[in-house]
């Protein structure tokens, strides 16, 4: 079922479903100062495929549902393969795709309005990429070491993988603390993200993209210091 049609105006799609804004941004559709054109009108000013981009914007919002609608998982009996697997698909397959996306709009922001408004967006913009940065980082230790490692114990039970997976553990969880820190003077220094009077519509969705991106890393966090690294740990005690 297509859930878009190429007669609603670009606006109207990315206010109902803001992640509307990424697929319009991979092609090149502006959804700005465009806003009040049908979608049909800049598909084809750009000689697009109209059933392409509807597939991708009902793909995206598909995407969209399907987190929202993730059951209430008892996490803490759930095996570590399947809390894993759910981390990196519901999460690290998140943050991949959104940290781009948002960069770009950070710094379009910061390049427009970055004038009017210094003690606010230049230090959102290094903030934001000193995070970024950090969160590449971290997703490529777990997936190659940690999470690897986790999965290697649960299969043999070799209580040196817990010792190792415990060892990596202890690392990471200072990444979650530094991530933290970042997120908390974004929001400190945007005012818990209020937007100026008369924001255009890229200041706002890039603020409610950076809220998005909030809220999930504290589930993500969450998932992984509450549940995942206190279970390794209780485990390590009982050996």
């Amino acid at each position: 079922m297509t859930t878009f049609t190429l007669d609603k105006k670009i606006g109207d799609i990315v206010t109902a479903f803001p992640g509307a804004s990424n697929v319009f941004k991979a092609h090149q559709i502006d959804f700005c100062c465009g806003g009040q054109r049908p979608l049909r009108e800049a598909i084809e000013d750009k000689q697009l495929d109209g059933e392409q981009v509807l597939g991708a914007l009902d793909e995206a919002y598909r995407f969209h549902i399907e987190r929202q609608q993730v059951g209430e998982q008892d996490w803490k009996q759930a095996s570590f393969q399947t809390l894993i697997d759910h981390i990196v698909s519901m999460h690290h397959e998140y943050v991949r795709r959104e940290l781009p996306i948002i960069s770009q709009f950070v710094t379009k922001v910061m390049n427009v309005h970055g004038i009017h408004y210094p003690d606010m967006l230049p230090p959102l913009h290094r903030m934001f990429h000193e995070l970024k940065m950090e969160l590449e980082q971290h997703l490529m230790a777990e997936e190659q070491i940690l999470f690897p490692l986790v999965i290697a114990y649960e299969q043999s039970g070799d209580p040196g993988k817990l010792k190792e997976a415990l060892a990596e553990l202890d690392r990471l969880e200072a990444d979650h603390s530094g991530a933290g820190d970042l997120l908390k003077e974004m929001r400190k220094v945007t005012s818990n993200y209020t937007l100026p009077e008369g924001a255009c519509r890229t200041f706002t969705l890039t603020f409610e993209k950076l809220e998005q991106l909030e809220a999930d890393m504290f589930e993500h966090i969450h998932l992984e210091n509450n549940i995942l690294f206190v279970r390794l740990a209780e485990l390590d005690t009982e050996a």
